[in-house]
């Protein structure tokens, strides 16, 4: 969206999931709705579906039954965002989620690489301004794991940021009995 563009011509999160209803997005498209903008997403390279895989398998390894580990589903956060992050742990059980989005998430987990800048500036703040608790990007291009915590829902950021690297092990914030290992997310070398 360009600066100045009135918010009325913004999507809701309403219209947006309306139109799969209505047939004008269909299961074969690739996109989300992030700050009322309909953004289409990159497809996946093959370091990229690894590494969604393997944060997914050792994430639900260490949650077990605990949550739900959701992989590139919608995430109805506020009126006008409906990203659909790699991995989200939610609350819950999959019949929870029968009839309606989650409207939070416990972490949410993207990985990145041709991503990467939207995914620090433009999902962050989304992110943090729903209150997500914790968020990870899984930085392709670097190697590492970015964690953010701690929301401030009015200045839109997260409060701690670091950088997690191979060999080192990450203790989730909701679930603190439950870590993964930052190699085990990210593709072999």
């Amino acid at each position: 969206m360009t600066p100045g563009t009135p918010a009325e011509a913004r999507y809701t999160a309403a219209r947006y999931l309306a139109l799969a209803g209505e047939g004008v997005l269909g299961p074969d498209d690739r996109v989300e709705l992030l700050e009322g903008v309909i953004v289409a997403m990159s497809p996946q390279n093959p370091p990229h579906a690894s590494a969604v895989y393997r944060t997914y398998e050792a994430l639900r390894a260490a949650i077990g039954t605990r949550a739900l580990v959701r992989v590139q589903l919608p995430l109805v956060l506020g009126s006008l965002s409906v990203p659909e992050p790699d991995i989200a742990i939610v609350d819950g059980c999959a019949a929870d989620y029968d009839a309606v989005h989650p409207t939070g998430a416990l972490l949410v987990v993207e990985v990145a690489d041709a991503s990467l800048a939207e995914d620090r500036l433009t999902k962050v703040a989304i992110y943090a301004a729903a209150g997500i608790a914790e968020y990870w990007i899984v930085n392709l291009r670097e190697d590492v794991v970015e964690v953010s915590r701690g929301p401030d829902r009015q200045v839109r950021c997260y409060r701690e940021a670091g950088r997690m690297g191979r060999g080192e092990r990450i203790t989730l914030t909701a679930i603190t009995d439950a870590s993964v290992v930052v190699d085990d997310l990210l593709p072999g070398r």
